[in-house]
């Protein structure tokens, strides 16, 4: 597969759009935070992640620009482009990044590196944007390899990829694996080469589906086996369109409606889609076509997301020369619909079920009382208990305590599965026979091995973290305990992960861990 990248694509399109020179500080924010940032703001410090008051402190005269993915696929349309005249098979990954069969130009400019030189170049000429190619076994592989402008050999991806951070695992547009990556780390599983070490049998048995394929990615494979089905014809949609579609807000509308139809044929014959191609004929006959590749299979929002975003980018940049008669959709490839999980209440005409849920639940309200159907929210605080706040439905969601703060002592993720309304007296002793206590200076008097729960016999410590302390409220009744500490208690199945707080000289179980 060969990659294509653009470096810091939304603030390129933005700055595009603004007739603003790369020479100056920008960066996107979505929702107050930083998305992207281009070279010369990272310079000054600016970083992804970042909050917005943050970034234009450390940066007075930062440029911000509120993340728009219509903008970023509209202006991408003209790079989408300039490959397609000299490559067949272009896919879009996402704004900012394309991918083609590696074989075909290869062959016809003489070798992989000729034939990414000659790419660049091209997008250069055409486009007036800076790019990097990358050449390896597959997706995954080539786009780190395009982020570091390198051409991996045939079979050697694997090799490639074992010294690389498994921080490299979270890509944008691609699945949240935030958590996982966090996991890894703690695991001791720093790089991609010490988790593909690891047998897919003990990671499916360990982790999730998801876990899984970022396993087979690690290992140089694709996401999932090369085992797809091809979808029959007739899932194919099309439409005529009377008059024909000359405006972005009509494309809108007619995307939104395709998108829904062909997810619902999809689902009839339980598939969801992962590539899409979108293909449309204007009054003159024109044919346009291109291919979306999609990392998680697509939903109908998604469908109609980058059908919105084709039609807009065609309309504008570089599109027909005259309005859009004809426009239909394929489904290029899909996997079986269960790889597609939905949220609890969404499905086929899931806004009309989401109003349904929302009306049931104000009349179980009415019969119970307000405080009979709560929404957790998560937000600040040092006790895994004290950070879930209830909120009445209807109610606004706002955390009681902002989660962004720094917390000293906080517990480290993952949380733990349950936390007790009431902890459960436990006995912590030494291999002495000593009782573990917390000093005035927050430091473990023994190294503990055995816990004892509710009277019960003791068992034996396998493994343990902390103590994390934060002596709160010390000078009322209600005082939060003094430190928590995290023990793997028994040497065989079945173990118990638990969450012991000291409080007043005596230990209890907080909450338990899956």
């Amino acid at each position: 597969m060969l990659v294509l990248w653009c470096p810091d694509w939304p603030v390129v399109a933005a700055a595009s759009g603004a007739g603003l020179s790369l020479t100056i500080p920008m960066a996107v924010v979505a929702a107050n935070r930083v998305v992207a940032s281009s070279a010369v703001a990272r310079a000054e410090g600016i970083r992804r992640g970042m909050r917005r008051r943050e970034a234009q402190g450390r940066c007075p005269e930062l440029v911000v620009f509120e993340d728009d993915p219509v903008r970023d696929a509209r202006l991408f349309e003209a790079v989408a482009a300039a490959v397609e005249e000299l490559a067949v098979g272009v896919e879009i990954v996402r704004p900012g990044l394309v991918a083609v069969p590696a074989r075909g130009p290869a062959g016809y400019f003489g070798g992989e590196e000729a034939a990414a030189e000659r790419l660049i170049d091209q997008v250069a000429d055409r486009a007036g944007v800076e790019c990097q190619v990358g050449v390896a076994d597959g997706l995954f592989a080539a786009t780190l390899a395009a982020h570091r402008g390198l051409v991996v050999q045939e079979g050697q991806s694997a090799q490639f990829l074992a010294p690389l951070a498994v921080n490299e695992l979270q890509q944008p547009g691609g699945p949240d694996r935030t958590e996982l990556i966090d996991l890894l780390r703690r695991l001791g599983l720093r790089t991609l080469g010490a988790f593909a070490d690891v047998t897919e049998r003990d990671v499916a048995t360990r982790f999730d589906a998801g876990a899984v394929r970022a396993h087979r990615l690690a290992r140089g494979l694709d996401e999932r086996p090369p085992s797809r089905r091809r979808p029959p014809p007739d899932l194919s949609i099309s439409t005529e369109l009377d008059p024909p579609v000359e405006r972005v807000d009509a494309a809108a509308f007619v995307a939104k409606s395709l998108a829904e139809r062909l997810h619902a044929g999809l689902a009839a014959h339980g598939l969801a889609c992962t590539r899409l191609g979108i293909y449309a004929r204007s009054e003159r006959d024109e044919e346009l076509g291109r291919v979306w590749r999609c990392a998680e299979p697509l939903t109908p929002n998604g469908i109609a997301d980058r059908v919105r975003w084709q039609l807009d980018g065609w309309l504008r940049v570089g599109g027909p020369t005259a309005g859009i008669r004809t426009l239909w959709l394929e489904p290029e490839e899909v996997v079986e619909g269960k790889a597609l999980q939905l949220d609890l209440w969404r499905g086929e005409g899931h806004a009309e079920a989401a109003e349904k849920a929302g009306r049931a639940m104000v009349r179980v309200q009415g019969l119970l009382g307000p405080e009979a159907v709560c929404t957790p929210v998560l937000g600040g605080g040092r006790d895994p208990g004290e950070r879930v706040r209830l909120v009445p439905w209807g109610e606004e969601l706002t955390p009681a305590a902002d989660p962004d703060m720094p917390w000293p002592g906080q517990l480290p993720a993952p949380s733990p599965a349950v936390v007790f309304p009431d902890p459960v007296p436990v006995t912590v002793f030494a291999e002495s026979g000593e009782p573990v206590h917390v000093t005035d200076r927050d430091m473990l008097t023994a190294t503990p091995a055995t816990v004892g729960v509710n009277g019960g016999a003791p068992r034996p410590v396998t493994a343990w973290a902390g103590p994390w302390t934060a002596n709160e409220r010390w000078w009322t009744h209600a005082s939060t305990c003094q430190a928590r500490l995290q023990v793997l208690i028994g040497a065989e199945p079945p173990q118990a992960a638990l969450l012991l707080g000291y409080r007043q000289g005596k230990w209890a179980v907080y909450a338990h861990y899956d």
